[in-house]
């Protein structure tokens, strides 16, 4: 099968996909397999809460009229904003596989979930554009390379030989299924990628990568349904989507800048209040902002409709 049928089984399965069963991946504990902006608990919801407020404001729109939707929540998790104080007229949250249903005045929010949508892996050896396909021979599962016709990727032009491309199709679709929906508002999506151009020229190992047990893996294989597989979204192609679908000043920053520019106010105040001390707060935000750790790592893409 293709991988990307694999992965969605992998991460999907409704009894044995990873993201379906009833365990703790994120956070610092044993058993735990990775760590995200949320893990740093209140302080990442107030940072959102602050920003998404402001965003709506600048925007015209009052958030007191808007309903925070969070899409991809964690199972059980209560969500980012649960125990925060915000603006909002209400909070919802949609789990990873659940379906997507959207009306009236939203801020549709997400963390991490576009990075964890099925990929197609591709690559280029003799002229010619290979994708992954996934057997099962003698008990084990094995990779294969499927040549496609010439030109079938997304941009045909010759690569270096065994260039690969991890092609986050599933993204996309996710991007566009999520602009289709009759809602208006904010959309904020916090996640990790590149531009198509970035993709095309400077990862000639690919993105694709497995998670297990704080480990980083290139071995997509191992552990179906223990191990958490991601790649690189495609910032261009998610902005296409979403621009094709009403949303207007599209905006990709640093996650480090996006929480200064638009949460500033919570950032001083906070900063001030814990001036003379080390306190968790303190150091949530260093974690949080501080371009060594995720200040960098993380894009998010904003905009209003």
């Amino acid at each position: 099968m293709p991988f990307a049928q694999f992965m969605e089984l992998a991460l999907y399965h409704p009894e044995v996909g990873y993201y379906r069963k009833s365990r703790k991946r994120v956070g610092y504990g044993p058993g735990t397999d990775f760590f995200t902006s949320g893990t740093s608990g209140a302080v990442f919801g107030e940072l959102v809460a602050a920003a998404s407020a402001k965003l709506l404001r600048d925007a015209g729109r009052d958030p007191a009229r808007h309903t925070f939707v969070e899409i991809g929540a964690e199972p059980e998790s209560a969500g980012v904003l649960a125990g925060v104080a915000h603006p909002f007229a209400a909070t919802r949250t949609i789990g990873i596989g659940e379906e997507i249903a959207l009306a009236d005045d939203c801020v549709v929010f997400s963390n991490e979930l576009f990075d964890a949508q099925p990929f197609k892996p591709t690559v280029f050896r003799n002229g010619v554009w290979h994708e992954m396909q996934v057997r099962l021979a003698a008990g084990l599962l094995e990779e294969s390379w499927c040549a496609q016709i010439p030109g079938a990727a997304e941009d045909p032009t010759p690569r270096p030989e065994g260039y690969r491309l991890d092609e986050p199709e599933a993204a996309r679709g996710l991007a566009a299924a999520i602009g289709k929906q009759p809602w208006r508002g904010l959309f904020i999506a916090i996640d990790y990628g590149k531009t198509r151009r970035e993709l095309l020229a400077h990862t000639p190992q690919g993105t694709g990568r497995a998670y297990w047990r704080h480990t980083q893996s290139n071995d997509l294989l191992a552990r179906p349904g223990e191990q958490d597989l991601t790649c690189h979204i495609c910032w261009d192609w998610i902005e296409g989507e979403l621009r094709m679908r009403g949303f207007a000043s599209l905006r990709l920053e640093s996650q480090e800048a996006f929480f200064i520019r638009h949460a500033g106010g919570y950032i001083a105040a906070a900063s001030a209040a814990d001036a003379a001390r080390d306190t968790p707060r303190k150091r949530s935000l260093q974690q949080l902002l501080h371009a060594s750790q995720l200040g960098q790592k993380f894009q998010v893409m904003h905009g209003v409709r």
